[in-house]
């Protein structure tokens, strides 16, 4: 029985690993339309944080325009807390990476 138990866990751990990474993606593309239609680095840090429920001090945004193009770089780190296998697993790190042409 604690063998299922541990394997639940494990389950349930790697279940809210891919949907970080599933809303880091998301972020990334809400990111840079806001990008892309001009706006600046505090608003795109801000419609990053508002597409998902990241937590912002984990959130790195990086922007970039160059060659008619907007690119938005995020770099998200999630504790892996469950319960005697986050531990085990260790932080996650997330990036994606979104480009868009500029309006």
């Amino acid at each position: 029985m604690p063998f299922f138990a541990l394997m639940l866990l494990a389950v349930v751990q790697v279940g809210l690993l891919v949907r970080t990474r599933v809303l880091v993606t998301h972020s990334a593309r809400e990111a840079v339309r806001v990008a892309a239609v001009g706006a600046n680095d505090g608003e795109v840090r801000s419609a990053a944080m508002a597409a998902a429920d990241l937590h912002p001090g984990r959130l790195v945004v990086e922007v970039r325009r160059a060659n008619g193009k907007a690119t938005v770089r995020l770099r998200y780190t999630d504790p892996t807390d469950v319960p005697l296998v986050g531990p085990l697993v260790g932080d996650a790190v997330f990036e994606a990476r979104a480009t868009m042409r500029l309006e």
